[in-house]
């Protein structure tokens, strides 16, 4: 799995697109014979996902879908069905194979936004009941400043950090509301402008407590996962149920660079959040040091 996913990141852009094209094609005559995640990655976006996600996609007893993290499926293309969903897992076969050679076969998919779309937690109880779910959380005001970044990199946001915080109350007003009345809708501002919004983590995990039980959910803390890898993947690794495993190298993926924030915008940020970081510690049941 480690060689094959190791050879796919050298392939160009184009290449890898026509190739998940051919995969997905003939993906979607077998899905019916295709099993469902046993795990999915939450977000949040700009806390490690990604890297998380590619460490477990070199564990022998673990499946992940190739070339990109996951289908997006809870949040964009829910409208898609099932067996759509399906088509991006292993066979039955295939996990029974897996299983003899290891001892266990577990599969499933990462997506940022699953943590803060409204509606993706009603959705994955519904067909996914005893899923489990994994959460990075960052420092909310390094997170948010990440996440400006990257989206200006992928020409997604024209505004300078302070100004696209200040309007951020304007261009998310009403999305949730719409979402939550046509299903279909989709808001780019809610997916690609909520700097503020998607560092208030109690009021997101509330809802997914609403509906999995919290032995179904593991939440940690980005700056310690990465502090100390090897500890953040083991215990991961427990919560899945999955084998022992170790990494030669717990590489970080898709950084950014950025600068650093004005003081004044600092502060001001560290303020908005005192509130909300001390909402998710008793939540939690401990503290993260934000």
């Amino acid at each position: 799995m480690t060689i094959k996913r190791e050879l796919l990141a050298r392939v160009p852009d184009p290449a890898k697109r026509a190739i998940k094209a051919t995969q997905r094609g003939w993906a979607r005559t077998t899905a019916p014979v295709r099993v469902l995640p046993d795990f999915l990655l939450i977000g949040g976006q700009r806390c490690g996902t990604t890297s998380l996600y590619r460490y477990l996609g070199q564990h022998p007893a673990i499946s992940t879908v190739p070339l990109g993290k996951g289908a997006h499926f809870f949040d964009t293309n829910f409208d898609k069905g099932v067996d759509w969903y399906r088509s991006y897992f292993p066979t039955a076969l295939h996990r029974k194979a897996n299983a003899l050679s290891n001892g266990l076969s577990l599969t499933g998919e990462a997506s940022p936004y699953y943590i803060f779309h409204p509606l993706v937690p009603g959705r994955v109880a519904s067909l996914l009941p005893d899923v489990k779910v994994v959460a990075l959380l960052r420092d909310p005001v390094v997170r948010a400043h990440s996440q400006h970044t990257h989206e200006v990199a992928r020409g997604f946001e024209t505004l300078p950090f302070e100004e696209a915080i200040a309007r951020e109350p304007e261009r998310l007003a009403g999305a949730e509301e719409r979402m939550r009345t046509d299903p279909l809708y989709r808001s780019f501002s809610h997916q690609h402008h909520s700097y503020l919004a998607r560092g208030r983590y109690a009021e997101q995990l509330e809802r997914w407590r609403r509906v999995l039980p919290p032995d179904q959910m593991l939440v940690l803390s980005s700056e310690q996962f990465f502090e100390h890898p090897d500890e953040g993947y083991a215990a991961v690794l427990r919560f899945l149920g999955a084998p022992p495993h170790r990494l030669r190298d717990y590489a970080t993926f898709n950084p950014r660079r950025y600068g650093a924030l004005r003081p004044e915008t600092e502060r001001a940020l560290r303020e908005h959040f005192r509130e909300p970081n001390a909402q998710l510690y008793e939540l939690l049941g401990k503290d993260f040091g934000w």
